[in-house]
């Protein structure tokens, strides 16, 4: 077993991805483009803390929960967009919004942890 696999936040952000795949991304009246957006965020999320974890150095693996982060940031810039032109209901907008914020919590801590 590799060791990102038993990461809190690696399993959070699997889930959350998952999630994505099996709801919105179900949704044929979305945009193409914004679909493939949506899907490399969420997926960059998983695939940055697992590679970051393999990092020796603090700052290379700051770097790459750094970016998790932000792609954190994307899905949920997203989330808005879908609920603003009412592409997404309000409770998929709320739960998936919930997680999103759960995930970024653990990784601004892990990357202020990695500061030290």
């Amino acid at each position: 077993m590799f060791d990102f696999e038993n990461l809190e936040v690696y399993k959070k952000a699997k889930a959350f991805n998952t999630e994505i795949n099996s709801s919105i991304l179900r949704n044929d009246n979305l945009d193409s483009v914004l679909k493939n957006q949506l899907r490399r965020a969420s997926l960059s999320i998983v695939l940055n803390i697992a590679e970051g974890s393999s990092r020796f150095s603090k700052p290379d693996r700051k770097n790459y929960s750094v970016i998790a982060r932000g792609s954190v940031f994307e899905c949920v810039a997203i989330f808005d967009i879908l609920k603003d032109t009412r592409l997404m209901k309000t409770h998929e907008f709320n739960q998936l919004y919930s997680q999103a914020e759960e995930i970024s919590k653990i990784l601004f801590a892990m990357i202020k942890n990695l500061e030290k």
